[in-house]
C-alpha cells in the first residue's frame, strides 16, 4: 500500500475520479465498478465510499488528519465499450502492482478515453450478419430473404453510426434504424409471404435491444440498488419503446402490420449452433469487444443455444428454456468476465442475444395498436394476442435475469474476486 503526499493527492483523486467515470459509462456493473474503485482507493491509503444514480458517481473520501469530502463524477451509464473498461482495469491493475505511477496512469486514462469504436465496415457489416444469423434461427430459408434482412440491418447501422456523431443523445439511434427496417420490410411486402416480411422487419430490431442496460439495471435491484436500478431499466425501456415505435411507423407507411403467427421452418441443432455464434459475434462487435475474445462468447453462446433448444424439444417452454440456458451463461460467464477484465452484462448478454424476446413484444405492441384502431369493433383476438405476447415476453425476460444473475451472485459472494 501506498500513501500519497498532499501533491500526490490529488492526482490519486484525479485518478480515481476518470476512472469512476470510464467504468460507470461504459457498462461495468455497478458492485464491480465499487470494488475496483474502493480497492484501488486503499492502496493510496485513502478510504473510498462510491454512490451511483443516472448521471453521476459520488466519491466521498475519508483521511483522518483531513476528515471527509465528496467529489461528484459527472456520468451517465448509456454506453457499453468493453475494451475501455478492460484497459481501465488493466492500468488500475498496474497501478496496484506499483509498475504505473498516478502521473503515468492519468496520461494512460487520457489515451483510454479517447479509444474509437470498431470500424464502420465491421460495425455495419456483423450487424447485417447477426441479423441475417437471427433470421436462420427464426426459420428463414429463402436466401433472398435472408440477403434483405443483411441489408436492412447493414444500413441501419450506418445510420445509427452517423447519428452517434450528430446527435446529441443516443436516443434517435434505435428509432431511425428500426424505422427503417420497417420501410424495408414494407418495401418487399408485396413480393414475399408475410412469413418473410415479419422476419425482414423483425430481425434487424432484434439487434437494437439495450440488452446490457436491461441486465445491469436487474443486477442493482437485486443488489438493492433501486433507484439506479429503476432508472438503468427506464432508460432500457425507452429504447425498447422507441425501437418499436420505429418498427411499427415504418410499416404503418406501406399500411403493413406485424402477422400475429408466424411461423418459419424449424431449424436442426447444428444450424442453429452456429446461426447463434454469429449473432453472439455481432453483439460482441456492437459492445467494441476486441477480436480476440470473440471466440469465448460464441462458444458459450451455442452451447446456450443447444440447451434452449433441447429443453425446447423436450417440451419446456420459452420461459424454462431460456432460464436453463441462462443459469448455464451466468455460471461460465461470471469467472471469465472478472479474470479477463470484461464487463459482465455485455459479456452475458452477448452469449444470449438470440433468446431474447423481441418477436413478442413487437407483436404485442401491434395487436395494441390494432385495438385502439379499431375501437368497440376490435376483434377478440387482438387482446388475446397481446395478453398472451406481453405474458410471455415478461416470463422469458425474468427468466433471463434470473437465470444470468444468480449464479453470478453466488459465486461473487462465496469466492470474491481477487483481481482489481
Amino acid at each position: 500500500m501506498g500513501d500519497a503526499s498532499p501533491a500526490g493527492e490529488e492526482e490519486v483523486i484525479a485518478l480515481l475520479r476518470a476512472c469512476a467515470r470510464l467504468l460507470f459509462c461504459n457498462g461495468q456493473t455497478t458492485e464491480r465498478t465499487v470494488r475496483n474503485l474502493t480497492r484501488l482507493a486503499d492502496h493510496f491509503g485513502l478510504t473510498l465510499s462510491v454512490g451511483a444514480r443516472w448521471g453521476e458517481v459520488a466519491l466521498r473520501f475519508e483521511r483522518p488528519e483531513r476528515g471527509e469530502w465528496l467529489e461528484i463524477v459527472p456520468a451517465i451509464p448509456a454506453g457499453v465499450e468493453m475494451h475501455k473498461v478492460t484497459e481501465t482495469l488493466k492500468m488500475m491493475d498496474a497501478v496496484r502492482a506499483g509498475s504505473l505511477g498516478p502521473s503515468d496512469a492519468l496520461a494512460r486514462i487520457k489515451d483510454v478515453e479517447h479509444l474509437p469504436p470498431v470500424s464502420l465496415l465491421r460495425f455495419a457489416g456483423l450487424a447485417g450478419a447477426g441479423a441475417a444469423a437471427l433470421s436462420v434461427i427464426f426459420g428463414a430459408t429463402d436466401p433472398v430473404t435472408i440477403l434483405l434482412v443483411f441489408i436492412s440491418a447493414f444500413a441501419g447501422a450506418c445510420v445509427r453510426r452517423w447519428l452517434a456523431r450528430v446527435a446529441p443523445t443516443p436516443l434517435p439511434q434505435p428509432l431511425a434504424a428500426a424505422f427503417l427496417a420497417g420501410l424495408i420490410a414494407v418495401g418487399v411486402g408485396h413480393l414475399l409471404p408475410s412469413s418473410a416480411v415479419f422476419v425482414i422487419a423483425l430481425c434487424p430490431c432484434m439487434v437494437l435491444v439495450p440488452g446490457p442496460h436491461l441486465l445491469n439495471g436487474a443486477i442493482d435491484l437485486a443488489r438493492m440498488r433501486v433507484p439506479l436500478a429503476i432508472e438503468r431499466l427506464a432508460f432500457a425501456s425507452l429504447l425498447v419503446l422507441l425501437i418499436t415505435v420505429g418498427l411499427l411507423a415504418g410499416l404503418s407507411v406501406g399500411g403493413q402490420s406485424i402477422p400475429l403467427t408466424a411461423g418459419g421452418a424449424s431449424v436442426a441443432l447444428p444450424v442453429d449452433m452456429i446461426a447463434a455464434a454469429i449473432a453472439v459475434a455481432a453483439y460482441g462487435t456492437f459492445f467494441s469487444m476486441p477480436w480476440r475474445w470473440l471466440p469465448l462468447p460464441m462458444a458459450v453462446g451455442m452451447v446456450a443455444h443447444a440447451l434452449h433448444w433441447g429443453v425446447l424439444a423436450m417440451g419446456g417452454g420459452a420461459a424454462l428454456s431460456s432460464f436453463v440456458a441462462c443459469l448455464f451463461v451466468g455460471a461460465v460467464v461470471t469467472p471469465l468476465s472478472n479474470r479477463l477484465h470484461l464487463p459482465f452484462a455485455a459479456f452475458a448478454f452477448a452469449s444470449v442475444v438470440s433468446l431474447i424476446p423481441g418477436s413478442f413484444v413487437f407483436r404485442m405492441a401491434d395487436a395494441l395498436i390494432g385495438m385502439a384502431n379499431a375501437g368497440p369493433a376490435a376483434a377478440p383476438q387482438l387482446l388475446t394476442a397481446a395478453a398472451v405476447y406481453g405474458t410471455t415476453s415478461v416470463a422469458v425476460m425474468v427468466a433471463m435475469a434470473f437465470g444470468l444473475i444468480l449464479p453470478k451472485m453466488l459465486i461473487e459472494d462465496i469466492d470474491p474476486p481477487k483481481d482489481t
